[in-house]
């Protein structure tokens, strides 16, 4: 069964480099990657908030916020 890999980010340069690098470097027979554009989907800010993610890019494996980069604060996108 595949785990869930959900990758953050707000749409900048530094998050859409990420972007590529991390749908090209996961491992797609072990994860599902779910791209979320926080700058486009704001209801889904609280969600990354929760799930522990404190800045974007992020990339969020078995539950574990993995911090990319630094492209923008959470807050920012609120």
């Amino acid at each position: 069964m595949k785990s869930k890999a959900v990758f953050y980010h707000a749409g900048c340069p530094v998050c859409l480099d990420a972007e590529k690098q991390v749908a090209t470097a996961l491992d797609r027979t072990r994860y599902d990657l779910e791209i979320v554009h926080l700058g486009e989907a704001k209801a889904r800010v609280a969600e990354a908030e929760r799930a522990g993610v404190k800045s974007v890019p992020a990339l969020l494996l078995g539950g574990t916020p993995l911090h990319l980069n630094f492209g923008a604060p959470l807050s920012a996108l609120k």
